[in-house]
């Protein structure tokens, strides 16, 4: 019963509110904990789950020393399912109704300096087809503050260097135009000119950005590329996929640029999410402040 009703979810999910793959198997795999708990605790009926059930889910995921995004994480998933059952007419009253999420520390992004980001982005050689790809790759992917996700979904149509603009679709099925600066359109046309090719035999691969076989690149071949370069620069901060990301955000505001439009060349539906990276720029105003001034 458990799994048919996740499946049902799931799909309503995906058909009616178009929400993007990765968003909808984490939505499965925490409902699917839920039903796991249920089924150990002798129950496999969500719908008859009380109140004291869900509370003690929680308790149970926070014995088990979740983090505290988590645990908020799964009781979001819950209230959107439960919100589905009772339009469904499966449950007569919802459980999670009045529980309240765990309060969140609102972890800051972590970013590189210019000078750390100039050093990673002239790390690939551009005397071979991988090279020109890396550099074209790092270098959109600073210019434009797209998400990796977008970036290796990526196609040829997408593209139109003379104008200077990207399109992609974030998350939702929501598609953005992004603009895009001389120094990442050039990479552009020397990976477009002496790198694709090679990497690509034929033309019936569509994808922007191929791997060795000339194949759509994938995000974990995207990852092993970072490190790589990360290594080769001597960056001694912690890089993840979206570090590009959070320092285009950051130093477009450190250097003037508006929130609003901020928000819109990173794709958040909502200005909240982007508010984060004025918390890192006031981060660093403090630190350049204690740093030169003489009473600091």
């Amino acid at each position: 019963m458990m799994k048919q009703l996740i499946d049902s979810f799931i799909d309503y999910l995906g058909q009616e509110r178009g929400l993007a793959s990765n968003t909808l198997d984490s939505y499965s795999r925490d409902l699917r904990q839920y039903g796991l708990y249920l089924e150990q605790a002798g129950s496999n009926a969500p719908e008859k789950a009380s109140r004291a059930t869900v509370l003690a889910y929680l308790m149970d995921l926070q014995k088990q020393g979740k983090a505290t995004a988590t645990i908020a994480r799964r009781l979001a998933a819950l209230r959107a399912f439960y919100q589905y059952l009772l339009r469904e007419q499966r449950v007569q009253q919802d459980p999670t109704a009045n529980l309240e999420s765990p309060r969140l520390e609102r972890r800051l992004p972590k970013v590189l300096t210019v000078k750390e980001v100039e050093q990673l982005l002239k790390q690939p050689r551009t005397d071979t087809a991988a090279g020109l790809r890396d550099r074209a790759m790092l270098e959109l992917l600073y210019a434009s503050g797209m998400r990796v996700s977008e970036l290796i979904a990526l196609e040829l149509a997408d593209i139109n260097l003379d104008l200077g603009y990207i399109r992609c679709e974030g998350k939702g099925s929501r598609e953005r135009v992004v603009p895009v600066g001389s120094i990442s359109i050039e990479s552009l046309r020397e990976y477009l000119r002496h790198g694709r090719g090679e990497l690509s035999p034929g033309a019936e691969e569509r994808s922007l950005f191929l791997n060795h076989h000339g194949r759509r690149l994938t995000r974990q071949g995207f990852w092993k590329i970072v490190k790589k370069h990360a290594r080769d620069a001597r960056v001694s901060k912690e890089i993840t996929p979206h570090t590009l990301r959070h320092s285009f955000a950051t130093h477009l505001l450190e250097n003037g640029a508006d929130l609003r439009s901020v928000q819109e060349m990173l794709g958040h539906a909502d200005i909240s999410t982007t508010q984060i990276y004025t918390h890192v720029t006031k981060g660093r105003l403090k630190e350049v402040y204690a740093r030169a001034h003489p009473r600091a």
